[in-house]
């Protein structure tokens, strides 16, 4: 490609081009269609959240379901085909190791004896059911990970419905009926692993429940708890808010019931908005723990989380309680806000600075580490442990204050307005693409004769040292910025 020039904006052809040789690398590079969140330039080292193995591909974000994504964005804004096939391609690579339970751990591993570890939906009907206990059927709602694939493949089957009505492309076969079924199946069991009270697990095997035992109840804070995690703790099955578990699955149905108009999954997804009211801790302390065990008192999870109220999700189970109001118009869903956000008033540590966890009752702040302990000061944890995680900060608490009280200001409807604004003009859409000229033409000029966007210097990670590296999150943010080029 000819060398753009400091002072040009580059042309809707260079950057098609340049974007179409990115796509054709990653995907050389993909296995069966997926993909992991790094690689060396060698490609001798390969890893997602931990190394991999080269027949491996990623479920959580930014693997497979992420860089889908960003293909099919490519796509609409290129109209070149080879960015929708390879989106497809990783649809069905989730849909080929999508697991009987639904969803999806947090790889698939096509190496054929590894791939036969798990209980997968290809397998119904074909193993007994002695054979099927000894495979590994959990579906992870934790970290977004069974979430962001249902989403991408309503992403996909949406794009796959417009192509068909334009007959744009080729007619459907077998890989696409596969995609279908996978989104199908997998929002079906999103449903089935909701529990009575509206609740989701961080993990789900797909065993049937005895209702009895997940009473629906209010949240209580009990009057004595563990100050060290318990032996052999087991917090799988508890209701999960950690890592927005809960937040994403109510996300995840509601997009199905926008894109396809699927009643049952907007039932659902608002009984994950009673449970999120059910489970708001009564005063003082009228906020959110990060799980709950079926007694619905704050528990233990990892050996550094213990039972507590915790900023962090409060902030995003508050800003869900927003976005179901703006959905719905229910004000059952603002009612249980304003206690919150007093809360929050009264719990600075510092100015704008809250601790991610609270005591239970005496709201002290509190920390945990690796030894399963509670303490008093985050000095006195491991430096690991100091360092490894989200301790204190402001946790969006002041951006969720601002879009309330500009709600409440507004009202639904102008707020709804606000948030699907018409389309800009001529002139504003031509400011916008001169905006990104600059950036556009670095992406064009770290674009290597490989198609590789390169990630120099080194990185340590998770036991792991890389040196240059090809980043699935670099390609996601740099395809992103030359679709939007071209859309404007």
């Amino acid at each position: 490609m000819a060398a753009v020039q400091a002072d040009e904006a580059p042309s809707a052809a260079e950057v098609r081009e340049a974007m179409g040789r990115a796509t054709a690398y990653l995907r050389s590079i993909s296995v069966e269609g997926g993909y992991l969140w790094r690689y060396s330039t060698d490609l001798s080292l390969v890893a997602g959240e931990v190394q991999a193995t080269p027949t491996q591909i990623w479920i959580q974000p930014p693997g497979t379901p992420s860089v889908g994504e960003v293909l099919l964005r490519a796509y609409a804004a290129t109209g070149d085909p080879v960015h929708f096939d390879a989106a497809k391609d990783a649809a069905h690579a989730l849909a080929r190791g999508q697991l009987e339970s639904g969803g999806w751990a947090y790889s698939i591993d096509f190496e054929p004896e590894a791939f036969a570890r798990f209980y997968r939906r290809s397998d119904r009907g074909r193993l007994d059911e002695r054979e099927a206990a000894k495979r590994n059927n959990s579906t992870t709602y934790d970290d977004d990970n069974t979430q962001s694939a249902p989403r991408y493949l309503m992403a996909v089957v949406a794009a796959m419905d417009a192509a068909a009505a334009g007959s744009a492309v080729a007619p459907e076969g077998g890989r696409e009926r596969e995609i279908r079924q996978a989104l199908d199946y997998g929002l079906e069991k999103i449903i089935e692993a909701q529990y009575p009270n509206g609740a989701w697990p961080q993990r789900y095997d797909g065993s049937p429940r005895a209702p009895e035992d997940y009473p629906v109840k209010p949240a209580v804070i009990p009057d004595d708890w563990a100050r060290e995690q318990p032996e052999r703790h087991q917090y799988g099955s508890f209701y999960t808010f950690n890592d927005h578990t809960i937040v994403d699955c109510i996300r995840t149905l509601m997009e199905a019931y926008d894109r396809f108009g699927r009643d049952e999954c907007r039932e659902a997804a608002l009984r994950g908005g009673e449970f999120i009211r059910l489970a708001q801790l009564p005063e003082p302390q009228p906020v959110w723990a990060q799980q709950y065990n079926p007694a619905m008192e704050p528990d233990w999870a990892r050996a550094f989380e213990p039972p507590a109220v915790c900023s962090g999700e409060s902030v995003g189970v508050l800003n869900a309680l927003i976005d179901l109001y703006l959905a719905t118009g229910e004000e059952r869903f603002l009612e249980p806000i304003p206690r919150a956000l007093a809360w929050f008033g009264r719990s600075e540590i510092r100015p704008g600075i809250w601790a991610r966890y609270y005591e239970l009752g005496t709201n002290h702040p509190i920390y945990g580490d690796r030894d399963g302990r509670v303490y008093y000061a985050l000095s006195e944890i491991s430096e690991e442990r100091q360092r490894g995680y989200a301790w204190e900060r402001d946790f969006g608490v002041p951006r969720l204050v601002a879009r309330f009280e500009r709600l409440r200001e507004e009202g639904r409807e102008r707020t709804l307005q606000r948030q699907t604004p018409s389309p800009p003009s001529e002139s504003t859409r031509e400011r916008r693409r001169q905006s990104l000229v600059k950036t556009v033409r670095e992406a064009l000029a770290k674009l290597d004769g490989e198609g590789r966007w390169i990630t120099t210097g080194p990185l340590k990670t998770r036991g792991m040292e890389f040196g240059d590296r090809i980043e699935t999150r670099e390609f996601i943010s740099r395809m992103n910025l030359l679709s939007q080029y071209l859309e404007l």
